[in-house]
């Protein structure tokens, strides 16, 4: 099990656009989503947005760092920022998102 959530308890079912950047000494780097149209930004969504929960079985990673994209007054999309400060944080973060891609049948491409 491996699932991003907004509201705790319950898990986005858009598939976002991850991207991600590290330093050249590999002691830093941060994660950047892009959620189109998440279900979180939809009429029907009656909870609040508090963060973004990673959640797998080894537990959660959360970030505050969540800002909503509008387009002419409308909820268009969702970019959150998850920082990590370590290489353990590091580590731990790309597990997550091994169980993640291989829940939702995602790939991987490195950028040139």
């Amino acid at each position: 099990m491996a699932e991003i959530q907004f509201s705790r308890g319950i898990p986005e079912e858009v598939i976002p656009d991850v991207r991600l950047t590290r330093s050249k000494d590999g002691t830093n780097g941060q994660a950047i989503f892009y959620f189109q149209n998440p279900q979180a930004l939809t009429n029907n969504w009656a909870n609040d947005i508090t963060g973004m929960y990673l959640i797998d079985e080894e537990g959660e990673l959360a970030t505050r760092e969540v800002k909503a994209k509008f387009i002419n007054g409308q909820p268009e999309a969702i970019e959150a920022t998850y920082v990590m400060k370590s290489v353990a944080e590091w580590e731990r973060f790309i597990r997550f998102m091994e169980r993640y891609a291989n829940e939702n049948d995602l790939g991987f491409s490195k950028a040139q």
